[in-house]
């Protein structure tokens, strides 16, 4: 017995949940010992050097071992950008930075398919009136509209996919990787040894004395108050309610919800269904849960947090303007009326009738918001063709 689609959008935050703590464990280096099995064992003090994860029997072993190629990149690029700039704070930022540039063109196809989506939402919307009852045909009715409009449903899950393993990776980093006294083994990748970092506890300096209680890199962020980035930062520790309270937590819910809500399914009649409606309602939801991790998870997770979502906001803008950003609490202002973004999402064009195959002539649609109910059955009925037959009897035979 399956699921109503709502309770099955609903499952979603759970799924994610549950994917945080199996990604935790396995992208978590920490206690790794050379010549182990790759698991993680217990901490010892002092603590053991921290190494490349090798491949083990059970599946956590198994996923640090996958994993550990891109945890040793990453750290190697934040290693290397600490020693440019000697503070660990600006280096996480520059190595965010250097990340979401790197994968601008996969969520730019993420934000232009999930506009298009929308944009062909009034079409999606007359073909379930035609074939209301018959979910075979409006499947076959909606790819037909998809391949004719040039939209890719899946071709934005990818960025999606790929943003939790990389937020585990950079937990892995900054909880492990920073607090470690003696990470130098990483530093060597498929045997290049491509960094050198002299540690403050003295590890690597000869005739220095070492101390394996204290990390290798020094933590502390003197612009933010002399914040340690390798541990949580809560506003009022002493206070039990508010122990878990973090003012950078908060401030990466709200950018959440800003960025969520640019791309947020219009409250238009074209998106009253069901499901446009869980959609806006996840897009309040999801952003507290930063506010649940902010006890616990270091802060210089936090700062990539930010960092990324901002990236992600101007990325946003720059293709879809404010979206859906606006009437906020039933104010507009002045700047995100009529905007138009720098490179706008054009609304995919349709064949002006023809069967299918022939030369496409690029027609002047009107925009969703501005369509009327005719506009749409046009549109809906010059996409899905009927299939040419000919004279049929009582019993459906061609004479």
């Amino acid at each position: 017995m399956s699921l109503p689609r709502p309770r099955r959008e609903l499952l979603l935050p759970l799924l994610l949940l549950v994917g945080v703590a199996l990604l935790a464990a396995a992208c978590s280096p920490s206690g790794i010992v050379p010549g182990g099995s790759g698991g993680v064992a217990a901490t010892a003090s002092p603590h053991p050097p921290l190494t490349p994860a090798q491949p083990g029997a059970d599946p956590v072993s198994l996923l640090a071992w996958v994993f550990s190629p891109i945890f040793q990149l990453l750290y190697i690029l934040l290693i290397w950008l600490l020693k440019l700039t000697g503070d660990i704070g600006i280096a996480i930022i520059l190595m965010t930075l250097i990340v979401r540039a790197a994968l601008i063109p996969l969520f730019r196809r993420q934000i232009v398919s999930t506009k298009r989506m929308q944009l062909v939402q009034p079409e999606v919307k007359e073909l379930q009136k035609r074939y209301k009852g018959d979910r075979a045909k409006l499947s076959q009715a909606q790819m037909e509209l998809f391949k004719e409009r040039g939209v890719n449903p899946a071709s934005g899950c990818l960025p999606l996919l790929l943003q939790l393993p990389l937020l585990m990776i950079i937990y892995s980093v900054i909880s492990q990787g920073l607090t470690n006294p003696d990470p130098r083994a990483m530093f060597t990748f498929f045997g290049l040894h491509l960094v050198d970092y002299t540690c403050v506890n003295g590890v690597g300096v000869a005739g220095a004395t070492v101390d394996l209680y204290s990390p290798c890199i020094n933590t502390h962020v003197a612009w933010l108050g002399n914040l340690d980035v390798s541990k949580p930062w809560v506003l009022f520790p002493g206070i039990a309610l508010l122990s878990w309270f973090s003012v950078l937590a908060a401030a990466s819910a709200v950018l959440q919800l800003i960025q969520s809500r640019m791309t947020m399914p219009p409250s238009t009649a074209a998106f009253s269904d069901q499901n446009s409606k869980v959609q806006r309602q996840l897009v309040m939801f999801l952003p507290l849960i930063s506010l649940a991790y902010g006890g616990f998870l270091p802060a210089g997770l936090f700062i990539y947090w930010i960092v990324t979502t901002i990236f992600g906001i101007i990325q946003q803008y720059l293709i879809v303007g404010w979206g859906s950003t606006f009437p906020l609490f039933g104010f507009s202002p002045s700047f995100a009326r009529d905007h138009r973004p720098r490179f706008p999402v054009e609304e995919p064009k349709i064949a002006a009738g023809g069967a299918p195959g022939a030369a496409r002539k690029p027609t002047t649609a009107r925009p969703p918001t501005d369509r009327t109910p005719a506009d749409r059955s046009a549109s809906a009925a010059a996409t899905v063709r009927p299939r040419e037959r000919g004279r049929q009897g009582r019993r459906g035979r061609k004479r």
